[in-house]
């Protein structure tokens, strides 16, 4: 819109690059919280929306940090409470669960991607469990890192250290 009327939004424009190149970095930082590569570890998305209370999947994070992943070696997993069929198709490399605990058994690591209400309620001592290793990227910050860590999980929150 702004170019149609000869304007240059460069602001607006450094930010959604900045917003779609941290997307690229999620990979990255699994991979430090693992402690190595992710050839053939199992990684877990926690919602695949746009965001959450729909299944909007217009410019989903999910998209572009399950082909990073999938990219690095990874085999990759998702669950949302809404937005299964709808990502679907567009997550084809993505095995898609219907039960986020059924998700989470066998995976190296979780991706919170989309911040529902049902992900901030999780059993989290059922899900470091399940885990094979209590691995939680927080691409939303939804949890406490002061409780994660006095919980067993190495963790990481997007923008905090």
């Amino acid at each position: 819109m702004a170019k149609g009327k000869g304007l240059n939004p460069r602001m607006l424009n450094d930010t959604v690059t900045v917003n779609y190149d941290r997307r690229k970095a999620v990979a990255k930082h699994v991979e430090k919280l693992l402690g190595g590569d992710l050839k053939s570890k199992t990684i877990g998305l926690l919602g695949l929306a746009f965001k959450e209370n729909t299944d909007d999947m217009r410019d989903a994070p999910s998209v572009d940090i399950s082909n990073e992943l999938i990219a690095a070696g990874a085999n990759v997993r998702g669950y949302d409470p809404v937005a299964r069929k709808a990502a679907a198709p567009l997550l084809p490399d993505v095995e898609i669960f219907d039960d986020v605990y059924k998700m989470t058994a066998g995976c190296d690591a979780l991706i919170v991607v989309t911040p529902w209400n049902e992900f901030k309620q999780l059993d989290l001592e059922r899900v470091r469990e399940l885990l094979n290793s209590p691995v939680i990227y927080d691409g939303r910050n939804i949890y406490d890192p002061k409780l994660m860590k006095e919980m067993g999980f190495s963790y990481r929150a997007i923008g905090r250290s």
